[in-house]
């Protein structure tokens, strides 16, 4: 099969055969030339602002905060606050990338704040439950 890569502005003509690859030929790639500027349009009424984000929930639970490892969703929440709970308890299930992780308390101790619901997206970093 033959493949064509641009790789930093220069393009590679590739043949791939039983696993091996040869290169065939290798030239400068030309960027197609940009469009004239279309006039700038008369001002109108300012643009309605921007929808403000939603805040992460704040930690107000006295505790260590249990936090996501990664960027993902929350599939389950299987703590609520005032529940006691031991070291490797599963506190949270976090899909990321089609996974399932389970997200579980480092200590024993009781769970003084949850703070997220099943649904909630999360970044890494954001604390998902305060352990106390």
């Amino acid at each position: 099969m033959k493949y064509k890569v641009t790789l930093n502005g220069r393009t590679y003509e590739v043949e791939v055969e039983a696993g091996t690859a040869m290169l065939l030929d290798e030239y400068e790639a030309i960027a197609p030339s940009a469009p004239a500027a279309a006039p700038a349009p008369a001002p109108s009424a300012p643009a309605p602002a921007a929808p403000a984000e939603k805040a992460a929930p704040a930690v107000t639970g006295a505790g260590e905060p249990v936090t996501a490892p990664m960027p993902g969703t929350i599939l389950k929440v299987n703590v609520a606050a005032g529940q006691a709970v031991k070291a490797g308890t599963v506190l949270c299930i976090l899909e990321a990338m089609k996974m399932e992780n389970e997200i579980m308390a480092p200590k024993d101790g009781a769970v003084t704040q949850v703070l997220v619901s099943k649904g909630s997206t999360v970044d890494t970093g954001a604390p998902l439950v305060v352990i106390g």
